[in-house]
């Protein structure tokens, strides 16, 4: 049986999401059609409501039965942190999980352990035990959204190749125009965020 991963040492080694969201620098995105990355993750943030998510109503029973733990890995400089971190975070304060960001280039040996695809892709949430033990984690995109990545990836594996960051900067485009599609990619959060504390909680 494959050990448990313990991140108890990270507890209180990182910083608050108001603190994150504070401290974000504002940048232009234009890939992804972001003008503003601090004012679109706080547009997130403030507008985002799972009463507005009458089909999830898992959260309002969800409320944290086993003292859970969140650490998200990610950094302010990602556009899918800034589409998908201010979820998470209204996620886990719905559902009473402490919560701290640890900025991913200061904690790069915790990051690789949760690589996708064999790479730093960010946002990562890690939901734990209070003792540290790691129960599961969801990130960095939604299943559907990353599978464009993944299509890309499998048909595209030389990087070396001279129009790679062409190709490659196109799929970052159109991944910006799936989450600029609306709150589709939201839904899908929490029902992949769903099937994993469901997973905790049965195995609680």
């Amino acid at each position: 049986m494959k050990e448990t991963l313990n991140l108890k040492h990270k507890f209180g080694h990182g910083i608050s999401p108001q603190q994150f969201m504070d401290n974000m620098e504002t940048r232009v995105m234009e890939q992804s059609k972001i003008l503003n990355t601090k004012d679109q993750f706080l547009y997130i943030y403030e507008n985002f409501s799972l009463e507005n998510n009458t089909d999830n109503l898992f959260f309002n029973t969800f409320r944290n039965p086993q003292d859970l733990y969140c650490l998200i890995l990610c950094t302010d400089w990602c556009p899918d942190v800034i589409w998908n971190v201010p979820v998470l975070f209204r996620v886990m304060e719905q559902c009473n999980i402490p919560t701290e960001v640890l900025l991913m280039e200061e904690h790069m040996e915790t990051m690789d352990h949760f690589l996708t695809d064999g790479v730093r892709n960010q946002p990562i949430a890690v939901i734990l035990d209070k003792n540290g033990n790691v129960l599961g984690r969801w990130g960095a995109r939604p299943a559907y959204i990353q599978a464009v990545m993944d299509r890309f990836k499998s048909s595209n594996p030389d990087k070396e190749a001279p129009d790679y960051k062409e190709k490659i900067g196109k799929v970052y485009g159109e991944i910006g125009e799936l989450y600029h599609l609306g709150t589709h990619y939201q839904k899908v959060i929490l029902q992949e965020l769903t099937v994993l504390f469901s997973s905790i909680k049965d195995f609680g």
